[in-house]
Order: structure tokens, then C-alpha cells, then sequence
């Protein structure tokens, strides 16, 4: 087995030296997405909750990208800049994974990057016929 480099126009690609995801078998890798609209450069507007739903929906181009979808997830870690807003993060994490959630890790990170609120990585997986 090889690993492979996963990357998509459909997520905002960073200045860092990063691979969107690393898929190695049926497992997927990603690197952290924060908020930025991949069409505009910038920290997507309309607060925290829209924040959130373009850090998920940039982890959802990743996914497909490499073979995947957010039902996939196994495993998730969170970011968040600031506590306080961990009962908003949640209403949103729930329009995104109304069922089968996966497990789930959320810290507070104080500074982060570019100013972002929320950054989440997720290891995936990629179903196989048994």
C-alpha cells in the first residue's frame, strides 16, 4: 500500500506547505479546515455559525475529493478559538451530522491562524465491499 495526496480546487488551498488529506488504504487524513471561502480568499461573513459551516463544507470537498463523505467520519478534532461559542459549534455540527455522529474531540485553541474561530480535521474512511 501507498499513500496518496489528496487536493481540490474546491477547498481554499493555504500558503502552508500542506496536503488537503493523505488517503492510505480505505483511511483518510485531512489536514485542518478553518472558514475561508475557497472562492474569495477570506474568512467567509455572516458570523461564527457561517464560519462553521464553511470549515465543513470545505472538509466535505476534501472528503470527496478522496473517495468519501462526511457519513464516513470516524473521527473528528475541533478548534475553537474561543469556548464560549462550543453551544453555537454544536447546533451547527448537527445540521451536518444529523445521525451516526463521529466521535468527537473539541478543544480551545486561543490564537489560531488568520484569524479563524474554528479549524476541524477528520479521519474518514473509505467503505469496501465485505
Amino acid at each position: 500500500m501507498k499513500k496518496e495526496i489528496i487536493h481540490t480546487d474546491k477547498a481554499w488551498n493555504s500558503p502552508s506547505p500542506i496536503s488537503h488529506a493523505t488517503r492510505f488504504g480505505n483511511l483518510v487524513f485531512t489536514s485542518g479546515q478553518g472558514p475561508m471561502d475557497p472562492r474569495t480568499g477570506k474568512i467567509a461573513e455572516g458570523g461564527f455559525k457561517q464560519e462553521i459551516r464553511q470549515a465543513l463544507d470545505n472538509l466535505t470537498a476534501v472528503l470527496e475529493a478522496a473517495g468519501t463523505s462526511r457519513e464516513n467520519v470516524l473521527k473528528a478534532m475541533v478548534f475553537l478559538a474561543d469556548m464560549d461559542n462550543f453551544g453555537a459549534y454544536n447546533e451547527v455540527w448537527v445540521e451536518y451530522f444529523p445521525t451516526d455522529r463521529p466521535a468527537r474531540t473539541a478543544i480551545q485553541a486561543g490564537r489560531m491562524p488568520r484569524g479563524f474561530s474554528v479549524e476541524i480535521e477528520v479521519v474518514a474512511c473509505i467503505p469496501t465491499a465485505d
